[in-house]
């Protein structure tokens, strides 16, 4: 029903474990690679601009871990994430509200927009890439709209209301705040998927929807939970999106959803469902953001780093393909 080894370490590392290793490996290779050829890659400001584009592509990436378990997709999160921040700057900049009330509308936007995604899918029974796509075009323009197309900007770290900056990115000494909440809630969200019906019924799911619908269960009211927590995550992204760039630019984050997608795949993830593990996801993120950091120091234009980057995610894509006829034969 889920990854989690049934016949020792040996046969976890010839399953689920095998990507995750294969991961870290890239990893550690890419690391050495631009250290030796980049320019100023083997740096401490190169690791921090690694760990600040990390976080929210990490929240991000940690609900889409639990929809790609699930069998689902969720091309939504990138519009939902800039859009929840962008609402969160209309609450300041237009309704006057409190800086904490701000935030938790962020939150609260980006879970509602979850909501609806659970609902289509669930409910209307509406297949998740037709039913996101529109959800990606609804947010962005939605949110747009809020904000009567005007950029939104959030206070500099220096302002009274400044604060958020320094609880959710990262204080006035440079400590990486976002790390610490990015632990966090990966810690909390691999409760949830490990030890917790959720958690059962989403590997479940991704494995057979049928069997689980035939045994009785209500696969419907669980999609619309696994799509909500993944609207919840990307309310978060949304926090630390604002606290780390502050200017809020509408009907933007498009796009933003594939380095989520990639994040999963690189680490394990199968698009097939059934398979997939926060861990990986975040190693993942790591090979995303090294990746992206390591082409820039070697000043490859971005429309390459693109280009580089969608090479790297059908890859990923085809060893899980590898992967999964070689254990359909055994």
């Amino acid at each position: 029903m889920n990854e989690k080894p049934s016949h020792g370490l040996v046969a976890y590392l010839k399953g689920p474990g095998q990507q995750i290793a294969i991961a870290i490996a890239v990893l550690v290779v890419l690391f050495i690679f631009f250290s030796l050829f980049g320019s100023n890659f083997y740096s401490w400001d190169t690791l921090i601009s690694i760990f600040d584009s990390s976080y929210y592509t990490g929240f991000m990436a940690i609900g889409m871990t639990l929809v790609i378990i699930s069998g689902g997709i969720d091309l939504s999160v990138g519009t939902v994430t800039v859009g929840s921040a962008l609402i969160g700057g209309v609450a300041y900049n237009v309704w006057k509200l409190p800086m904490g009330q701000c935030l938790l509308l962020i939150v609260l936007t980006g879970t509602l927009f979850g909501l609806m995604n659970g609902f289509f899918i669930g409910k209307l029974n509406i297949p998740p890439f037709i039913a996101t796509l529109g959800a990606q075009f609804i947010s962005m323009g939605l949110c747009s709209v809020a904000a009567r197309v005007q950029t939104m900007r959030y206070p500099s770290i220096t302002h009274a209301d400044g604060w958020f900056k320094t609880v959710f990115f990262k204080t006035t000494s440079g400590f990486p705040m976002g790390a610490m909440w990015l632990v966090f809630f990966f810690i909390l969200a691999w409760v949830l998927l490990q030890y917790t019906k959720l958690g059962n019924y989403t590997y479940a799911i991704g494995n057979s929807e049928e069997t689980v619908r035939l045994s009785g269960i209500n696969t419907s009211n669980w999609k619309l939970l696994i799509y909500t927590v993944s609207g919840f995550f990307s309310g978060l992204a949304g926090v630390i999106y604002a606290a780390t760039f502050t200017s809020i630019t509408p009907q933007t984050g498009g796009g933003l959803e594939m380095y989520a997608i990639a994040a999963c795949v690189i680490g394990g993830a199968s698009l097939a469902g059934g398979v997939g593990s926060l861990a990986g996801t975040m190693i993942g993120v790591l090979v995303i953001n090294v990746l992206k950091q390591g082409l820039m120091s070697m000043w490859i234009p971005v429309q390459w780093q693109q280009v580089l980057i969608g090479v790297v995610v059908v890859a990923a894509v085809l060893v899980d393909v590898i992967r999964s006829k070689r254990a359909r034969s055994a």
